[in-house]
């Protein structure tokens, strides 16, 4: 055993050693560029060529300052262009010194090839490559909505097209892959980190971009209902961001078959302990499916009332007419009993109870009532308003007065409140009374004193 454990030891040193010798291999040859770069920077056509990129960059910074304001003035009047077009200014505005500098400086390359030598516009010509890389990648990002995600992509992109121009993106990725280690087949080292952060995040944002664009596409589809709208758009979503993933993956070579089994164990762990979670999941797919809730329905759920502002995978958004916003599990929906007031149709009948007196005629009554409801806003004419004797109260005669409106969202408590304010100027016009209860109290005392 002592053999085994020495024979292990002398293995991983040696390789321990061949590693530390590469990375040292690895820092000459770059150190032997730089030093190679650095002495033929300090020759008198470079100096000058530095000098002109300065100049240049101070000329672009003055075009700047004086073309701006006319720019952002004749942007400010284009007020019937579509939105993407300003957004594209906008985002041109924000580089203006960037693209004089690209322009101004492609000009000076082009003017000096043509009266000297090329070798005395080389450091130009890496450094014009540079700004227009830059600048392509900026434009390029800003599809990426996520600031920290657009930073990453941004630095990473231009940091490996500038590695590629300057002649140093093979030693840099051998030094990178230096730094890793290996578990079974699959090898992880800093290259494997940053090629799977600027993948992934290029995949995740054309990903998130493609998704939002088709989403734009199926909300102003009239054909579509919303309930299959947000159906779609999830499944999209799913698909979409999941295609990203399987090739983000593939493409930076990690095997999926170990993958696949692990996100079984996972899956049936989750399944366990995320029961309400899946079973909020498959409801909220049922409720799309079958259509019962949809965007804009009227909804009453035990003491909520309001509307559906959005359905998500595993709540529904209802909010209510005092502002408040209530995030209803998809399984309440499912299992409880819930009133669509907009199910099948927008037509809602109200009811409102209320009292006469007994030497009122109960059919002026009812005529009365009728009329005073049809003339209020939102009570249809075209449905029948009626109102019925329900019984003999203690003090009243008591009616039922019953009503459809179409417009549900619009409120329930103030159309009833409006009826009720109708009513109370019809009464009082026409004489009728609306009995209180009465109560007559006698004390002891004093109807022992009246008997003596």
């Amino acid at each position: 055993m002592a053999g085994h454990s020495d024979l292990s030891e002398t293995g991983d040193s040696a390789t321990g050693d061949a590693q530390l010798e590469q990375v040292l291999s690895i820092g000459n040859d770059l150190f032997d560029y730089l030093s190679k770069f650095a002495d033929g920077f300090i020759r008198p056509w470079n100096l000058y060529q530095i000098g002109i990129t300065i100049g240049l960059f101070a000329l672009a910074h003055l075009l700047r300052a004086v073309l701006g304001p006319r720019i952002r003035a004749w942007m400010a009047a284009r007020e019937n262009w579509p939105k993407w077009r300003i957004r594209i200014l906008v985002v041109i505005n924000q580089r203006l010194r960037a693209i004089f500098f690209v322009a101004l400086i492609w000009l000076t390359i082009f003017v000096m090839r043509e009266v000297t030598w090329n070798s005395r516009s080389y450091l130009l010509g890496i450094i014009g490559t540079l700004a227009f890389a830059w600048l392509a990648v900026v434009f390029a990002t800003r599809l990426i909505k996520s600031p920290f995600l657009r930073k990453l992509v941004r630095y990473g992109a231009w940091t490996y097209v500038s590695l590629r121009i300057l002649g140093m993106l093979e030693p840099a990725e051998t030094l990178l892959d230096s730094a890793g280690f290996t578990v079974g087949d699959m090898r992880f080292s800093l290259l494997l980190l940053v090629q799977s952060l600027v993948i992934l995040g290029v995949l995740v944002s054309l990903a998130r971009f493609f998704t939002a664009t088709t989403a734009k596409r199926v909300r102003t589809n009239p054909d579509i209902s919303p309930s299959m709208q947000v159906l779609i758009i999830k499944g999209l979503q799913i698909a979409i961001y999941g295609a990203a993933f399987y090739f983000g993956v593939k493409a930076i070579g990690i095997d999926l078959t170990g993958l696949a089994v692990l996100s079984g164990a996972i899956g049936v762990g989750l399944g366990f302990g995320l029961q309400k979670v899946v079973s909020n999941l498959v409801s909220g797919v049922i409720i799309l499916l079958d259509k019962s809730i949809k965007p804009g329905d009227v909804i009453s759920l035990g003491e909520t009332f309001g509307w559906i502002n959005a359905l998500g995978a595993r709540y529904v958004s209802v909010v209510t007419r005092d502002g408040k916003e209530y995030l209803i599990p998809n399984e309440d929906l499912i299992t409880g009993q819930v009133v669509n007031w907009s199910h099948s149709n927008d037509f809602v009948r109200l009811d409102i109870h209320f009292g006469t007196s007994y030497t009122d005629n109960p059919h002026d009554v009812r005529r009365i009532a009728i009329a005073a409801a049809q003339g209020v806003d939102r009570v249809l004419t075209t449905r029948p308003t009626v109102c019925h004797i329900v019984g003999f109260g203690d003090s009243s005669v008591d009616y039922i007065l019953r009503f459809w409106i179409t417009d549900p969202t619009g409120g329930l408590t103030n159309i009833r409140g409006n009826v009720f304010l109708a009513l109370w100027d019809a009464f009082t016009e026409n004489n009728i009374s609306i009995p209180f209860p009465q109560r007559e109290v006698k004390l002891l005392n004093e109807a022992k004193t009246d008997q003596g």
